[in-house]
């Protein structure tokens, strides 16, 4: 009987827990969704992240299984294959901070951007600018990212940082870092010598060119006012884009760019038929120029929804996490990215945009295949072209001889017009792949930190085979190791 009755009260025990813990998930299961789904925390196609349910709620296209402290500022990754619906694949645990290192001074010292939702309303924005104690500047809808960027000031002199990450804690916040500074990578003028053209012969340009010279390829130089009315330009400026309030002079990077890109006249570019988008993001500041984030994506956006099949970018600054959302994005849409190495030298940790995963990094030689000294060197190095003392194209009709990896990479961007001229539905992985394996070993045998994978070859690189590619070009996008760029 004793045991009987012991028996009894453990399963009486037993079938209690039960009910208790029963209770527990129901309570968990059917609590209702988060106040926080729906509302995007990131950039990207279709309105970009979510916020998850309660832990174990299940809702249609949302990551299942989410706990409700899933962080501000996580990020998800799109599907964006047109088989299927867009839908996300993967969640981080959580962005990183956006805030400034201790040391960075590339920045507007007292500037922030912003990224909301659009679905934010006037009131919410105009709280939250209260609440910040922030006068607004300027803001931008962009249509990469599908959310709104805004520029804001910090009147009372409290660092960038710590408005950064008292930000970053705020719920409607989806991004909050810095108005980084961006410099463009050109050397002082050293003359007028025509025989500095001997990029032609370098790069193969008259044997490309029998085959292809770009022709209506939408090549966008994210630059300096270009001088349209340039002898070697006439007709080369199919479209231009102001980043920038207030008008200026057309300034010599610029024009020099997009010389090197399309010139047809005095000087030959990579690719002379090739149309460029004019994007002013940078003014000048003393002897060179110098750009902002948020121009920078102002320029980028433009360029991608106006039909951009390339994009150059001959300048160089900090890691900037908006910047590089916006070169994922661009990149997912078939758009190539190329940009200049930067002219720091040996020394120098990477430069951005060219050390970002999605962009082809050019480094610079000269007329003897030697590194230019001031060249900036890194795994992330896809290839090199000729940079050191090369004639460009300046405004009012001018021409001077000049140094720097901006000349290298727009070199390249004409050279990826000739490519898309003869097979425009390369990927961006495909003309890298490409580029790479047709390029002039230079220095250390294989792959290396100077040169990437050599000098740039536009003969060979517009009559490459694909085929034999197609595996290494369809590696997903990552963080840059040795002899993968």
């Amino acid at each position: 009987m004793r045991a009987r009755r012991a028996a009894l009260i453990c399963l009486i025990a037993a079938l209690t827990a039960a009910l208790a813990d029963s209770a527990v998930a129901q309570k968990m299961f059917s609590r209702g969704p988060s106040p926080d789904i729906g509302r995007p925390i990131g950039p990207g196609g279709g309105g970009g992240g979510f916020r998850g349910p309660g832990w174990g709620a299940v809702v249609p296209g949302i990551i299942m299984a989410v706990p409700q402290s899933y962080p501000p500022g996580g990020t998800v990754v799109y599907d964006d294959s047109p088989s299927g619906p867009r839908r996300p694949q993967q969640a981080n645990q959580r962005r990183a901070s956006g805030a400034p290192t201790t040391s960075e001074r590339r920045l507007v010292p007292d500037e922030v951007i912003i990224e909301l939702s659009n679905s934010v309303s006037l009131q919410q924005i105009d709280a939250l600018q209260r609440r910040f104690r922030l006068t607004r500047i300027e803001s931008q809808r962009f249509q990469l990212s599908n959310t709104t960027l805004y520029r804001w000031r910090i009147p009372d002199h409290r660092s960038v940082a710590a408005v950064v990450r008292s930000l970053e804690g705020d719920r409607l916040v989806a991004s909050a870092q810095p108005n980084y500074l961006f410099t463009l990578q050109e050397n002082e003028a050293l003359g007028t010598d025509s025989a500095a053209q001997y990029g032609i012969a370098k790069l193969q340009l008259p044997q490309a060119h029998a085959l292809s010279r770009g022709e209506n390829v939408l090549v966008a130089v994210i630059d300096s006012a270009i001088d349209v009315n340039h002898p070697d330009l006439s007709g080369s400026v199919a479209e231009s884009f102001d980043a920038l309030s207030g008008s200026t002079a057309p300034h010599k990077h610029g024009t020099a760019i997009a010389g090197l890109i399309a010139a047809h006249g005095k000087l030959l570019g990579t690719a002379p038929d090739a149309k460029i988008l004019a994007v002013r993001a940078f003014d000048p500041k003393d002897a060179s120029a110098e750009g902002t984030t948020f121009n920078i994506l102002k320029g980028i956006d433009w360029a991608a929804t106006h039909g951009a099949r390339v994009i150059n970018m001959s300048f160089a600054g900090p890691p900037d996490p908006a910047i590089h959302r916006s070169l994922e994005a661009t990149r997912r849409k078939g758009i190539v990215l190329v940009a200049a190495a930067g002219n720091a030298g040996a020394n120098s940790p990477p430069l951005y945009p060219a050390a970002d995963p999605n962009v082809i990094a050019v480094s610079a030689t000269d007329v003897n295949d030697k590194l230019f000294e001031q060249s900036s060197r890194g795994r992330h190095i896809a290839l090199a072209a000729p940079g050191a003392q090369v004639l460009v194209a300046i405004p009012d009709g001018g021409y001077e001889v000049s140094s720097g990896t901006s000349y290298s990479a727009a070199e390249v961007s004409g050279i990826v017009a000739l490519m898309l001229q003869r097979k425009p539905n390369l990927t961006p992985d495909q003309v890298r792949s490409v580029l790479r394996a047709t390029a002039k070993d230079l220095g250390p045998k294989g792959p290396d930190v100077m040169f990437g994978a050599g000098l740039a070859d536009a003969y060979r690189a517009v009559t490459a085979e694909t085929a034999p590619l197609a595996a290494a070009a369809s590696r997903p996008a990552g963080r840059a190791s040795a002899g993968a760029r």
